[in-house]
């Protein structure tokens, strides 16, 4: 499991802090390494109660970048940095 540091971007306020994102991606072996972190050009989306998003890997899967939609929301952009 990899935990990742985010922020979203909203039309007028700029980037701000968001929670962080723990992601686990199960049953890959070969293809998500043991630390969790997707290689770089991997994009994951999802969708749940808490909302829906898309965001792609880069920097050796240490960074990403995509966007959100939060019930009730506009889309906004969405990046995070791995933790630590």
């Amino acid at each position: 499991m990899a935990t990742y540091e985010t922020e979203i971007h909203t039309g007028g306020g700029g980037w701000q802090s968001d929670v962080p994102l723990s992601l686990s991606i199960a049953n890959r072996d070969g293809t998500v390494p043991a630390d969790g972190r997707p290689s770089t050009g991997t994009t994951v989306t999802g969708s749940g109660e808490q909302g829906n998003g898309s965001v792609t890997f880069f920097d050796s899967g240490n960074n990403f970048q995509g966007t959100a939609q939060f019930p009730g929301e506009g889309p906004v952009g969405y990046r995070g940095r791995l933790r630590g």
